[in-house]
């Protein structure tokens, strides 16, 4: 197969004035966030090339393009092809030091990323910056052109989005994941009595007990999907209590460019069971919003996502929607 689409003509929709004012700005306040906290935000050589699922998209690949350009890779074990272009990314990756991360997306495990890319064949290479995503090529292609492409797709983050790369630490290696004097840390828990304690105060709506608990959980083991499910859950119940559910409609009815409206009426939706009106309705905030109001109900709609749990078929078609209008 020959590769397509190897131009960064895609370019001229991702460099829009507004979305890299605000890409760059956020990316200039990363930096001097990381700068008063006197962090070097360098990371191991291993960081560059990841493999990236689902559940984790929206960190690893949204989250990271404000910081650095994710190409992506859209690959299969069964895919020839796959096999001589992947590891001329991978190389790549480490060869251009921190000037951009490579995921990996397998598409037999995470055909839903496949379906909101509108990836027609593999290998599918798409990047991501500032979280507008963009199609390099398709197929196996010459070294030199894939070089070409990158270095079109680096100065882009440069010049229209204020991105310079991530610092990585090849001396971090050794202690990437590692525990003191290079041991593997401790495996993480138990967390039973943590945990019983969290559900007893959500059960007496001692709502800042229960999230606190969770918290101490998620502190040790970020992991933890029970902790995870019960803070989102306590965290819910908390931002509803005390509110007039009459009064959280009219204002969301009233006011449907108000995000905070928005968020308020979404949550009541959830606590009432109306799932797909909550996640609709912040869909739809996503859609007609920008800049912090945006992430805003971005984040909102990912929390309730957790409530709900990944699997539940709601929140993949309210995962694909989102997708649709952040893309």
């Amino acid at each position: 197969m020959q590769p397509r689409n190897m131009s960064m003509s895609g370019v001229v929709d991702l460099a829009a004035v507004k979305a890299a004012g605000e890409a760059k700005a956020k990316a200039e306040e990363a930096r001097a966030q990381a700068a008063r906290q006197g962090g070097g935000g360098t990371v191991p050589p291993a960081a560059l090339v990841i493999d990236v699922d689902e559940a984790g998209f929206e960190r690893e690949v949204l989250q990271r393009s404000t910081e650095v350009p994710v190409v992506i890779d859209f690959w299969a074990e069964w895919c020839e092809p796959c096999k001589q272009l992947s590891p001329v990314l991978e190389r790549l990756a480490a060869e251009y030091n921190g000037r951009f991360v490579l995921a990996k997306i397998d598409v037999d495990a995470n055909q839903l990323l496949m379906q909101q890319f509108g990836v027609q064949g593999i290998p599918a290479v798409f990047a991501v910056v500032a979280g507008q995503a963009l199609p390099l090529f398709q197929g196996a292609a010459p070294e030199a052109q894939i070089r070409q492409t990158l270095d079109q797709l680096i100065q882009v983050g440069e010049e229209r989005f204020g991105l310079t790369g991530i610092a990585v630490d090849p001396n971090a290696e050794a202690a990437y994941g590692a525990g003191a004097e290079g041991a593997p840390p401790a495996p993480p828990g138990p967390y039973d009595a943590l945990l019983e304690a969290a559900v007893s105060a959500l059960d007496a709506n001692d709502f800042p007990g229960a999230i606190q608990a969770y918290k101490n959980v998620l502190a040790d083991d970020p992991g933890n999907t029970e902790a995870t499910l019960g803070l989102a859950q306590a965290e819910l119940l908390s931002r509803v209590q005390g509110m007039d559910p009459g009064q959280v409609r009219k204002d969301a009815a009233d006011r449907p460019a108000d995000v905070d409206a928005q968020l308020a009426a979404a949550d009541l939706d959830l606590v009432g069971g109306h799932v797909e009106d909550a996640f609709g309705r912040l869909v739809e905030a996503v859609r007609r919003t920008a800049g912090d109001d945006r992430d805003k109900a971005r984040l909102r709609l990912l929390a309730l996502f957790e409530v709900i749990g990944g699997d539940d078929p709601r929140v993949t078609a309210a995962r694909s929607a989102l997708a649709r209008v952040l893309f």
